[in-house]
């Protein structure tokens, strides 16, 4: 019997990815029935990667992109590139490869490769906050973390509960008035529904570029520096990410033509916000809530109740 036993236990482990059906369809418009959870993968976007730490996979994730920033642990993993040889992610042996839709529209033939090879290639990235918990259910659903996505998005909910809680006491007169930048040299904003002004909101803060036109089916809108200029009086808080998509200092904000008209500038409320806190679809977006809150609402938004609710 005890032979019998640890016989079974045995086999059980060497099938970790135990078999459960269920589908969804991608950004790609390909649907996928996952039968089992996939239990090698390469992620090429850093969204991707957090939340599948986030989810608590480590082993699993057998490789990352080249732009990863957290958590720390992503910068210890093999670094692999939509701009290498499919033969580099045969040779790993992944039985997934997470990728976004940029990747998949300039690089379909190495999309197709993998394909061929038997990789299964999913491009996911979700636009606005009803997307993101979707995406992270597929990401449990893809992973066999299913309940642990479920408590990621209602431990997000909670968390954003207290925050509505606390900016709820702020009178509506008193609301500061944000114009946000996504994009400097192309005076670009972000759309309506995107992630940034979700983060915005939720901080209490007012997007002054709510009528700015979202750019296909993405997170960025345009606005121009007329339209910037022509709500001149009105911005009390000039935000702006930085990193990657947007290389910016507050000084070159400050000393952009025509800005010196500005109220934030003109008062110094200019600020630059971590981009991957406030672009990528991850919990982090609470950080990012909290960063933008200290700057519209100190007295509020304090490290105590971070703290708190971190």
């Amino acid at each position: 019997m005890y032979r019998r036993i640890i016989l079974i236990f045995s086999i059980f482990l060497s099938i970790a990815c135990i078999a459960y059906g269920a589908s969804f369809t991608d950004e790609s418009g390909k649907q996928f029935n996952v039968q089992k959870p996939y239990c090698r993968m390469i992620s090429l976007y850093g969204a991707h990667t957090e939340n599948l730490f986030a989810l608590g996979l480590d082993k699993e994730i057998i490789g990352v992109s080249s732009n990863e920033a957290y958590p720390p642990k992503a910068l210890t993993k093999p670094v692999f590139s939509y701009h290498d040889d499919a033969e580099k992610f045969m040779a790993a042996k992944p039985d997934l490869v997470l990728i976004r839709p940029m990747i998949a529209a300039s690089h379909a033939q190495f999309v197709e490769k993998l394909e061929k090879a038997g990789i299964t290639v999913v491009s996911l990235q979700p636009v606005g906050i009803a997307d993101m918990y979707e995406y992270w259910k597929n990401l449990g659903l893809l992973t066999g973390r299913e309940k642990e996505a479920a408590l990621m998005i209602s431990r997000f909910q909670a968390a954003l509960n207290r925050i509505d809680s606390m900016v709820q006491g702020i009178p509506q007169k008193n609301r500061r008035q944000v114009y946000f930048e996504a994009i400097h040299d192309k005076m670009r904003t972000f759309a309506p529904d995107s992630t940034a002004i979700f983060v915005l909101t939720k901080a209490g803060g007012i997007n002054i570029a709510a009528d700015a036109t979202q750019r296909k089916n993405t997170n960025i809108a345009d606005y121009g520096k007329e339209k910037i200029l022509s709500r001149a009086k009105d911005i009390d808080v000039y935000l702006a990410q930085n990193g990657t998509m947007n290389r910016i200092t507050e000084e070159i904000i400050k000393k952009e033509s025509g800005f010196k008209v500005i109220k934030a500038v003109e008062s110094d409320q200019v600020y630059l916000i971590d981009e991957l806190l406030v672009s990528r679809p991850t919990t982090r977006l609470l950080k990012g809530i909290f960063d933008i809150g200290r700057i519209l609402y100190p007295r509020i938004f304090t490290d105590i109740v971070w703290q708190e609710i971190e």
